[in-house]
């Protein structure tokens, strides 16, 4: 017998089956769930699709509201910070899946510090033993010296009033300050006003040189305390000065900085622990670099 022929669709099916605007809606569906399928949602790239916060998360959104020097929140203010604790996680989250992240210098450079700040965590260093810091001390000695300081008083002979005699006329009143204390009052009325101070009391050689000038610090530190002396030049002019109190630089015994050559014995571990861990994560990378930059040619 033959085989039966397939049942014929009413007349209304194949004017349905006919009809563009059908196969426009089955031709935009294929087209969606092509798109689903290469373009996955950012819900479904998170496998939890959860934001869940424990109670060390609350605590420390408490303690950074409270550090800032207010009250502990109220029960309405606590809803906020979680709310926002919970907004930033979303932002977070869908920036990822949008790949936000990717070649973006300072999202890399906030990673980098995280990743320096993980290493200074993990990089533990033992307390070395009273010998091996005595002996670490005599080693690195000089980082410990204290510098030299004056206490000191001047007057002053500016260039711009006196001309070329500036130098001269200093000279010339000396010879009326020999003798005389560093207060004595009519020493001020020789010279010319200073447009700083006329006395310093207990400065480093640094310091005096960032008024008067390095040449000017290098000389003060070569005179004799207790008795007027100069003319000394500095890069404002001419001055006799009164040393009332100069400290030579010293190292000062291990005794007295024992507790500063205990942290600087541990920063330097420290930093050579981080540097060995760094360079075995260079190790892993393979740098490739434009032929510009061995040549020395800027792009």
């Amino acid at each position: 017998m033959p085989s039966a022929l397939p049942p014929t669709p009413p007349p209304r099916v194949k004017r349905w089956l006919r009809e563009p605007l059908l196969h426009f809606l089955l031709a935009g569906h294929a087209l969606f769930l092509v798109y689903r399928g290469l373009n996955p949602s950012p819900v479904e790239r998170d496998a939890s699709n959860q934001i869940k916060l424990t109670e060390d998360d609350l605590r420390h959104l408490t303690t950074a509201w409270v550090a800032q020097g207010r009250p502990s929140p109220t029960p309405e203010q606590m809803r906020a910070l979680v709310e926002a604790k919970v907004r930033e996680e979303v932002l977070y989250r869908e920036a990822l899946a949008l790949g936000l992240d990717k070649n973006d210098s300072v999202v890399k450079r906030r990673l980098a510090q995280k990743m320096e700040l993980l290493a200074d965590d993990v990089s533990v260093v033992r307390e070395p033993t009273p010998d091996e810091l005595q002996a670490w001390f005599e080693k690195n000695r000089e980082r410990f010296a204290l510098p030299s300081r004056a206490t000191f008083r001047h007057v002053y002979f500016s260039p711009e009033r006196r001309g070329a005699e500036a130098q001269s006329e200093a000279r010339a009143a000396l010879a009326k300050l020999d003798g005389k204390p560093s207060d004595w009052p009519m020493a001020p009325k020789l010279g010319d006003p200073f447009m700083f101070e006329a006395y310093y009391g207990d400065r480093s050689r640094e310091q005096v040189a960032e008024v008067f000038g390095p040449q000017f610090a290098q000389s003060l530190f070569g005179l004799r305390p207790k008795v007027w002396q100069g003319p000394v030049e500095s890069g404002l002019g001419w001055h006799l000065v009164f040393i009332d109190d100069l400290t030579r630089g010293r190292v000062p015994d291990f005794a007295d900085v024992a507790a500063d050559a205990r942290t600087a014995w541990l920063g330097e571990r420290r930093a050579e622990a981080k540097r060995k861990a760094y360079e075995a994560m260079r190790a892993r990378y393979e740098v490739v670099l434009p032929g510009s930059f061995a040549s020395g040619k800027t792009p």
